[in-house]
């Protein structure tokens, strides 16, 4: 993970995982307000369970590349059997993995099965893949004194909102607002991850004073100074708040602009049924016309 592309492409998964449960969560909420429910996931119209696979194929390619592909002898021991220092980074992302990987699997399972507490159950799985997140991040190996820190600092907080949210979910599986936060809470990590692929490797957009330097096997960014950290770590935080802004505004808009489109479907659609009633009752009408003149053409008939 601590390449750009190792940053980039977990956070475009986050970052579409998160959209995708933004449209449905309010497409649901809009269309039925009454009986709304909180899923931990949404299928498609052709494959029941895309989400779900995606989710782990993306956390295997992840761990491919923690463990094989990433060290350099394409394994992350040591030929003794030790694991190296360099190397328990790789372990701790692929740990993250797995857990994603794992809380999908069963998600599947649940579905299937249907057990009384399916909905329940996927939810804590959810958080557990979550808390397993934060604990890795908040106790990572590497070394987050610098810029790097700063923006794994503030990601935790991200992770910790979808934490709650998604616990909460358990308790209040009728609430929007929680789903709502939750969607926007996965959306805004994937944005912070690439955001954070973008600014930590490549070097033209560095923060002043600062660049790449190659220590125990990887590549980490150093500042020249305290001045220099500081500033970084300034700039870190701007960052930060016009993501946090622009990720809110964001998501209220797009609320508003699906609550009017929905709510305009939903309008034409009462509309046409009111119409199909109203043509169904005037045949219905119609028939009882032509039956009664039917009668009383036969009895004139039979009168005269």
């Amino acid at each position: 993970m601590g390449t750009l592309v190792g940053h980039v492409a977990p956070g475009f998964g986050f970052f579409v995982i998160g959209l995708w449960h933004l449209l449905n969560h309010i497409k649901l909420h809009v269309m039925r307000p009454d009986s709304y429910t909180s899923p931990s996931w949404f299928p498609t119209s052709k494959y029941r369970y895309l989400e779900l696979y995606s989710i782990m194929a993306g956390s295997c390619a992840s761990i491919v590349m923690e463990l094989f592909i990433g060290p350099e002898r394409h394994q992350p021991f040591n030929p003794d059997g030790t694991i190296p220092s360099n190397h328990l980074h790789n372990l701790e992302h692929s740990s993250i993995s797995i857990t994603f990987f794992v809380y999908a699997a069963f998600a599947i399972v649940l579905d299937r099965t249907r057990p009384k507490a399916h909905l329940e159950l996927t939810q804590l799985l959810g958080a557990v893949a979550f808390g397993q997140q934060l604990l890795l991040f908040h106790l990572h190996s590497a070394d987050h004194k610098g810029p790097e820190g700063q923006y794994h600092l503030l990601l935790q907080l991200v992770i910790v909102a979808c934490l709650i949210t998604t616990g909460m979910s358990i308790g209040f599986p009728k609430s929007f607002s929680v789903s709502f936060v939750r969607s926007l809470g996965i959306l805004f990590q994937g944005l912070w991850l690439m955001v954070m692929g973008f600014m930590l490797w490549i070097p033209e957009v560095m923060p002043k004073g600062c660049h790449l330097k190659l220590e125990k096997g990887h590549h980490v960014v150093r500042c020249t100074g305290d001045e220099a950290l500081h500033r970084a770590k300034a700039l870190i935080n701007i960052q930060f708040s016009w993501c946090f802004i622009g990720v809110a505004i964001f998501g209220v808009s797009l609320y508003l602009v699906m609550v009017k489109v929905y709510e305009e479907y939903i309008c034409v659609s009462k509309r046409e049924e009111q119409q199909v009633v109203v043509e169904e009752e005037d045949y219905s009408d119609d028939v009882e016309s032509q039956k009664t003149s039917s009668r009383l053409h036969s009895y004139h008939q039979i009168t005269s």
